[in-house]
């Protein structure tokens, strides 16, 4: 699961006995190394799928942890690109992964849930990071994106078809979130990362409470499940005008 350059067992263990930020700052230097980075493919796939709705002017990455989601900002937005993180560490890795993007990436250490701009940017998108927000904060991290969109600016993210019930894949994840609550309940600062507390039509009503107008389209880079629907797709949540 873990290359020779990712984090050992006892790295994994302080940091999930760490706040989300803490964890993350020590996470940081590693963290391309795990299975938890963003795969290529999606990025791709993301990537292609905005360059069809573009060009963009300006774009933020929320939650941009080591800035994977940057390099996808930076071929579809003409007029630069901002991530935005609370974790120290992965921002400064961020940093030297994107040395070479022209304009240079601004990146900002802050809350999303408190993001520190006005309505500046015509692109928002974020890769898997909603596990660390409780289904509770989601309408407010919502309403705070489409405060930083321009009139007409888009919120896009990618969603993957749920595994089966009964497949590994639904007993893994199910007892991930079983093992994050005990330890949640039980250990002091809580660490929030739940994969199955992301419940897309709780978040398609928030976000069109939130004011957005939101639409669904197929990725098929990443092919298709066995009654052809398909494994993956991408919200494109837009403000109106």
């Amino acid at each position: 699961m873990f290359g020779p350059e990712g984090p050992r067992l006892r790295e994994l263990a302080v940091q999930a006995l760490s706040s989300v930020e803490h964890g993350y700052d020590l996470l940081a230097p590693k963290f391309d190394h795990t299975p938890f980075r963003t795969p290529a493919p999606v990025l791709d796939a993301v990537a292609t799928a905005l360059a069809r709705l573009g060009p963009f002017g300006t774009g933020l990455d929320l939650c941009c942890g080591t800035g994977a989601g940057l390099d996808v900002l930076a071929t579809v937005c003409r007029s630069g690109v901002t991530g935005v993180d609370f974790s120290a560490g992965m921002l400064s890795v961020a940093r030297e992964h994107t040395a070479s993007l022209r304009p240079p990436a601004r990146l900002v250490r802050a809350d999303a849930r408190a993001l520190p701009f006005g309505p500046s940017f015509d692109l928002v998108v974020s890769f898997g990071a909603f596990g660390h927000f409780l289904p509770r904060e989601l309408p407010g991290l919502f309403a705070q994106v489409h405060s930083v969109l321009r009139p007409g600016g888009s919120f896009a993210f990618p969603v993957l078809a749920p595994p089966r019930p009964g497949s590994p894949w639904f007993w893994a994840l199910l007892g991930f979130d079983a093992a994050m609550r005990i330890r949640n309940a039980v250990w002091r600062p809580p660490f929030v990362m739940y994969y199955r507390a992301f419940r897309f039509t709780d978040a398609v009503r928030d976000m069109t409470r939130a004011g957005f107008d939101v639409a669904l389209l197929d990725l098929p880079e990443l092919g298709h499940r066995p009654d052809g629907s398909p494994r993956a797709r991408l919200v494109v949540a837009r403000r109106g005008t």
